[in-house]
């Protein structure tokens, strides 16, 4: 669940640092240290594929919600990552689109009033329905993002 205390500064600020800071600490691993599972049974290539997955899923909602939608549904993005060969990608070449969607959906949040992100839609698809605003997306995917770098910088240590 989302740490409810970020601000949409502090969200902001996290979307903005994920794609340079896994650059930062993956930049001397080599190809195949990045296809090695050393957390778990994720390897860096995982890591940043389900990153992406999240992204396309809940970046997708923040987006939806500051252009007016009034519904969503649920998606999941451990069954929407299926739907991808994010996982197959070369590492560089799956950062380079990430770092490229992430410039996109910052420049499509930059512009957004206070009001936008409190602008609420019903979630179906996951139970009952459910009020999401673009705040909690904001969170979740900053929170989410913010232990998975964790997760990074300790497979750098350890590779």
């Amino acid at each position: 669940m989302p740490n409810k205390t970020l601000t949409v500064d502090q969200v902001m600020a996290l979307l903005e640092v994920t794609a340079p800071r896994i650059a930062e600490l993956t930049t001397s691993l080599k190809p195949e240290q990045l296809h090695l599972p050393s957390d778990g049974d994720w390897s860096a290539v995982d890591v940043l594929a389900h990153l992406r997955a999240c992204a396309d899923v809940w970046g997708g909602c923040m987006i939806s919600i500051m252009r007016g939608a009034s519904a969503l549904r649920a998606v999941n993005p451990l069954t929407w990552i299926e739907k991808t060969d994010y996982r197959a990608q070369d590492f560089a070449r799956s950062l380079r689109s990430f770092a490229t969607q992430r410039a996109e959906l910052l420049d499509g949040l930059r512009p957004a009033r206070p009001v936008d992100w409190r602008r609420t839609v019903t979630v179906t698809g996951a139970g009952a329905p459910l009020r999401r605003d673009a705040l909690f997306y904001g969170r979740w995917l900053a929170g989410h993002e913010r232990a998975h770098l964790k997760q990074i910088a300790k497979m750098a240590r350890t590779t």
